[in-house]
């Protein structure tokens, strides 16, 4: 049963019997259609009654009982504005691939809030055509990095790439590499984070370590020891928000001037850095055109390389 109360429309249903004992967020995620996270923010928001109690994200759900879900009517889509990006270099560009080195501040796609350029409206403002495949705001994207991260990222010119590259990062074989400068020393020096990671269940706009995330592994290698910190390189199997940023602080070992997730501040005014000290240097996979494995590395930034030279000179 469906009505509307100006912006916002609620929906009245019974749980079906084959979600019996299931999470409030993921019962309502399979019965709506979103995300786990959508459902999580509904609940905490007081949006979710079950048999007309309010209900949270991690109650259980049983078969028959009255779900009624008041859900804001979607926002208009967000559209893609063709502005020039500084600093942001193409590095290889084909009839199926454009593969950019991103600069700090730059977001992927635009997004509710965000006001800053965007990846796909810099490649918009250069003439680049994308593909059209994917959401509105998000064509051609078929993986992210966060605004606050620099370097590699490809994005999809024809549908076949978009088809063919997104199915590479859901098949996990595209070989993506950071390198991240973090307080301290590991122990073991290589390592794997296997942590799974959701939203910060006292914070909504951090992540964390969370029992109920989604499954998230993490590999590192260390690279060069200095004395208050450690040079990485990491490769991702899965993709997750803030995915190396969480599982370095969940260690004791966040990724330098990384304030959000406990960076040292002193740390970070010594060797100049305001911004987490996280690149993405390399980039591999199978190209969609020619089946041939292509692979791509970016030099750090004028900051990060300076920020290095300092913690190696043992600033």
């Amino acid at each position: 049963m469906t009505s509307s109360t100006g912006s916002s429309e609620i929906r009245t249903l019974p749980v079906p019997d084959g979600l019996e004992g299931e999470r409030l967020d993921a019962a309502l995620a399979r019965m709506f259609g979103f995300s786990r996270t959508r459902a999580a923010e509904l609940a905490a928001a007081g949006k979710v009654l079950l048999d007309g109690k309010p209900a949270g994200k991690s109650d259980r759900v049983h078969g028959g009982a009255w779900l009624e879900v008041e859900m804001p009517q979607a926002p208009a889509p967000v559209q893609i504005v063709a502005e020039p990006v500084p600093g942001m270099n193409v590095v290889h560009d084909d009839e199926h691939i454009v593969v950019v080195d991103k600069p700090l501040g730059v977001a992927a796609h635009p997004s509710p809030g965000w006001t800053g350029t965007t990846v796909v409206g810099g490649l918009a403002a250069a003439g680049y055509r994308i593909s059209t495949s994917g959401a509105s705001e998000r064509q051609g994207v078929v993986h992210r990095l966060d605004a606050g991260t620099s370097g590699l990222m490809v994005v999809a010119k024809s549908e076949l790439a978009y088809s063919l590259l997104k199915q590479q990062f859901r098949d996990r074989t595209v070989d993506k590499r950071y390198h991240a400068l973090v307080q301290g020393h590991l122990d073991p020096l290589s390592g794997t984070v296997d942590a799974p990671i959701d939203r910060h269940p006292k914070h909504d706009w951090k992540w964390a370590v969370v029992a109920s995330g989604k499954p998230s592994v993490t590999h590192y290698d260390t690279v060069e020891a200095f004395r208050a910190a450690s040079l990485l390189s990491i490769k991702l199997e899965t993709g997750r928000t803030h995915q190396i940023r969480v599982h370095m602080s969940s260690l004791r070992h966040p990724c330098v001037g990384d304030m959000m997730y406990g960076a040292d501040p002193t740390l970070a005014k010594r060797l100049g850095v305001e911004r987490q000290w996280l690149h993405a240097v390399h980039l591999g996979f199978e190209h969609p055109g020619s089946g041939e494995w292509v692979q791509f590395d970016s030099p750090y930034p004028e900051d990060l390389a300076r920020a290095l030279d300092r913690v190696s000179d043992g600033q």
